[in-house]
């Protein structure tokens, strides 16, 4: 297989990258412990997937797939696509797929890890549309080629990602394809006709699956039961409010402890503010500026079509995913169930996670090729 050209990878973007992964095994790490206090089996078993998995192998595959000419990307991007929709249909084979929470997302692997096929769909669709747009250069601005396909790819995706259900990571997905379609040339007044389907289908969505409609009614009034659905998002606002300017200190979060549900996951956001105040939680929101606007540095400065798409692609797809968690922590929307990008718990997340940042590293070794 060629290798990408001996040019240096764009190190600003490497380094916040770096500087995530380092701050997410910090908050981590302490966020475990108040796993570990619940139940020791289930923290070995995460530990094992987030370091095993996600840390040790994400880094790997990032290294390896950052050497590979992008040029492969494009050339198998279609058949990545169709793997992970075949993977995404497994989810619902008896014996291969399970659920959790009501969801059914996931797929085992051998006896210690499993993967969530959503998070490999994310970033296949990502270049698969980049490379359908790449091809249709100027007529990406009619409706027959450019916004009829990106409703059909969207269709797809809904059907394929809603019925597990995961309404959170198809927003997600979808909010990557219209950066895309933008960027690629496509005319902004289609982006009101999107956002008028994406309003009918979160209304639909909110009166044909209750969950929808309850974190809805959640997220305006929280106090209504702060026992049960609200309980989450009040114990997340008592943990960020006690952080106050500098926090508590690494480790001492309080909330972390039987109070905060999915203290290494959704929560985790939560966790770090209490520990490291108003302060820390910006330096966290400022690292993720950081890795966006140097991503889409890149982005310019590459003269391939289909590069440039898949780099605004990816970079939407953890940086609106991070902070669609970190609002969500914070009550300025309903709670997503989205992980914090490079931080919070699933090991699949953050090996595909670091695997996109391959991506992004070997297309900023052809910047001018």
């Amino acid at each position: 297989m060629t290798t990408a050209s001996k040019k240096n990878v764009d190190k600003p973007f490497l380094f916040s990258v770096l500087l995530l992964v380092g701050a997410g095994i910090l908050i981590f790490s302490s966020a475990s412990l108040g796993l570990l206090a619940r139940t020791e089996t289930v923290f070995r078993s995460v530990v094992a997937n987030q370091i095993g998995l996600g840390l040790i192998g994400g880094l790997i595959t990032m290294t390896v797939i950052s050497s590979i000419n992008f040029r492969y990307f494009k050339k198998y991007a279609f058949l990545f696509y169709i793997i992970s929709i075949i993977l995404l249909i497994l989810v619902f084979v008896p014996g291969i797929g399970f659920g959790h929470g009501g969801a059914r997302r996931w797929i085992h692997v051998g006896n210690f890890f499993s993967i969530q096929p959503s998070e490999i769909y994310k970033v296949a669709f990502v270049l698969f549309f980049a490379l359908w747009l790449s091809k249709l250069k100027d007529k990406v601005a009619t409706f027959k080629y450019g916004t009829l396909a990106f409703l059909v790819f969207t269709a797809i995706s809904g059907v394929l990602i809603l019925t597990q259900p995961d309404t959170a990571t198809f927003g997600i997905t979808f909010m990557a394809g219209l950066g895309m379609y933008l960027a690629a040339g496509g005319r902004w007044r289609e982006v009101f006709i999107f956002g008028g389907i994406a309003v009918a289908v979160l209304v639909i969505l909110a009166f044909t699956r209750p969950y929808v409609m309850q974190r809805f009614e959640t997220f305006l009034h929280p106090e209504k039961d702060s026992t049960g659905s609200g309980y989450q998002i009040q114990q997340s606002m008592i943990a960020i409010g006690s952080g106050e300017l500098t926090g508590k200190g690494f480790g001492q979060s309080v909330q972390k402890f039987n109070f905060l549900p999915e203290p290494i996951g959704d929560s985790i956001f939560a966790v770090a503010s209490e520990e490291f105040g108003f302060i820390g939680s910006t330096l966290i929101v400022f690292l993720y500026v950081m890795f966006a606007l140097r991503g889409l540095k890149i982005a310019s400065k590459t003269t391939d079509t289909f590069s440039r798409l898949t780099v605004v692609g990816i970079v939407i797809l953890i940086v609106s995913g991070s902070f669609v968690n970190i609002a969500s922590m914070l009550g300025l929307i309903p709670v997503s169930g989205i992980p914090l990008m490079f931080i919070s718990h699933g090991g699949t997340a953050l090996f595909i996670a670091l695997a996109s940042v391959g991506i992004i590293l070997s297309i900023s070794r052809q910047q001018s090729a």
